[in-house]
């Protein structure tokens, strides 16, 4: 076992959590997590007779932090630097420096972008933002293996994907046990709507984290944990989320059935898995979401002409064939 599930000495549980108030600020912290366990590692010596030398003169020489395109992590200073869209980052540049921008599923650029001088490398198992678009298999593995190399931590945001929406509590766990990361940031769903925010942490790096490194005024204030810890229960109940699993294969089937006749021409490929699909679109799909708002749907845009559609995890299988046959109406 990797990552958040590596079993520790102590024999406590191999993760721990800091929570926080937002995505933005879960992503925040994994960030400087990873910048204080990079100094350490590059003073410890590990990574080889050159390399060890180098970084041990300056251990601040192991910043580096590798995100992707299409990535979605937040808008503040440090989320928005990782991510790569010139909508959000440009009226705010310049950005905090160290940062590098790999393609996303492309594990031929993993060796060039990630060294000895990275500390984290931050992705989305499946991205929302940039289209509804899933992290191959290989690509993941090739991911969690380079960071073991060069002793770099790998932080999955799921802030969209996790905490049900793929049919699995975390998305990563569609994926097979060597793709774990160290760090997994989550939010948006927490708490049903009150703010929150969690970073779930492996043992090995909350070893690292002393007491005052790290703070948040209302993180983890009584009304939002207990809130979240009633919304996790629920969540992770097996019903629950085959429930989720269910109604993502029927919405599947509908949108198949209900765009058949649009797919190679209007349609140009339908994305995604449980209750987190993407509709690309051959030109701008405003139009088709502002028809649909109009006829009771709600639908948001994403990257590359790209459709989403989230529904909410308890919808009814009646009304995800509603939505399918409004959506084919617009």
């Amino acid at each position: 076992m990797q990552g958040i599930y590596a079993a520790t000495a102590s024999g406590r549980s191999p993760a721990r959590v800091f929570f926080s108030n937002s995505g933005t600020e879960a992503n925040e912290g994994a960030l400087k997590f990873a910048r204080k366990y990079g100094k350490l590692v590059a003073e410890s010596g590990v990574l080889g007779k050159g390399t060890s030398e180098a970084l041990r003169g300056d251990p601040n020489l192991k910043c580096g932090i590798v995100s992707f395109t299409g990535g979605f992590h937040g808008r503040s200073m440090g989320a928005l630097s990782v991510t790569a869209n010139p909508k959000y980052q440009k009226p705010f540049t310049p950005l905090i420096p160290g940062v590098q921008t790999a393609k996303y599923n492309d594990t031929g650029e993993i060796g060039a972008f990630i060294d000895e001088r990275t500390c984290a490398v931050i992705v989305e198992p499946i991205q929302g933002e940039g289209g509804i678009h899933a992290a191959q298999v290989e690509f993941l593995r090739a991911l969690r293996r380079r960071c073991d190399q060069v002793g770099a931590l790998l932080i999955y945001d799921e802030i969209q994907c996790g905490l049900g929406r793929s049919g699995k509590l975390w998305a990563h766990q569609l994926y097979p046990e060597d793709c774990s990361p160290d760090m997994l940031t989550m939010a948006k769903p927490l708490a049903n709507g009150i703010p929150i925010g969690a970073i779930l942490v492996s043992d090995k790096v909350a070893e690292e984290i002393k007491v005052g490194e790290h703070g948040t005024t209302f993180g983890g204030n009584p009304l939002a944990c207990r809130v979240g810890c009633t919304v996790m229960e629920h969540i992770a109940q097996p019903e629950f989320l085959e429930h989720v699993q269910a109604a993502g294969q029927v919405l599947d089937q509908e949108l198949k059935q209900a765009l058949a006749p649009f797919m190679g021409s209007t349609v140009v490929e339908l994305r995604g898995t449980g209750l987190l699909r993407g509709i690309q679109f051959s030109s701008d799909p405003t139009p088709v979401i502002d028809r649909a708002r109009d006829h009771g749907l709600l639908l948001v845009g994403a990257g590359g002409n790209t459709v989403r559609l989230v529904p909410p995890l308890n919808t009814r299988l009646a009304d995800i064939k509603r939505g399918a046959a409004i959506i084919a109406d617009c």
